[in-house]
Formats: structure tokens, sequence, C-alpha cells
């Protein structure tokens, strides 16, 4: 079912006017899994200043995607506001158990 919802997401940012609107806050990352191999696409909500974006992973220990990028992390692709961006993404888990992923856009 998650998968099915992603894949309503990531249609519905690709949307001309739809897209327009709710591309606001959301990205679509695509990355290589970290021990499948695959490549993995999946929308999510971020906050951007100048060329980083941080990602909020809400219930972290039911999602597995932002372990890919642990440690010193890893490359990523974004669909962002029409536009394809490479950058290197890092993820992070604070004291309260909260984890975020940090990327930095390419120039």
């Amino acid at each position: 079912m998650n998968r099915r919802m992603n894949g309503a997401v990531v249609a519905l940012i690709d949307a001309p006017v739809i897209g327009r609107l709710m591309g606001r806050g959301f990205v679509v990352i695509t990355y290589v899994g970290r021990r499948s191999g695959k490549t993995i696409s999946t929308p999510v909500n971020y906050r951007r200043k100048g060329d980083t974006l941080t990602i909020g992973v809400a219930m972290a220990d039911k999602k597995t995607w932002w372990r890919n990028f642990l440690g010193e992390g890893g490359p990523i692709s974004l669909h962002l506001n029409g536009v394809d961006r490479t950058g290197h993404a890092v993820a992070r888990r604070d004291e309260r158990g909260r984890v975020t992923v940090k990327v930095q856009l390419a120039s």
C-alpha cells in the first residue's frame, strides 16, 4: 500500500497544475539502496535554505530509506521544482531519536 501511495504522490507532484501547488514543500528523492542495489524514488517533505535541504523523517523507526545516508552519507538525486538536481545526503539521529537528512545540492 505504501508504494501505491508514494506512486500517487509522485504522479501528483509531476502533474502540471497540481504539481506546482503540491511541489512547494515536497520533493521526489531517488537513491540506490545500500543493500539491494535497487534504484528507489520516494516523495518527502523538505525545508530549503540556500543549497541545503533538510528532510525531517517522521516515524523514522518504521522507515528504512534514510539509513542509506548514515555515516558519511551518499549521493542522492532530487526532482525539485520541476528540475532534476543531484546532491550529497547525510542522515543524523538526535538524542531524542528524531532523524533528519541534510542534502547539500551540487552546484
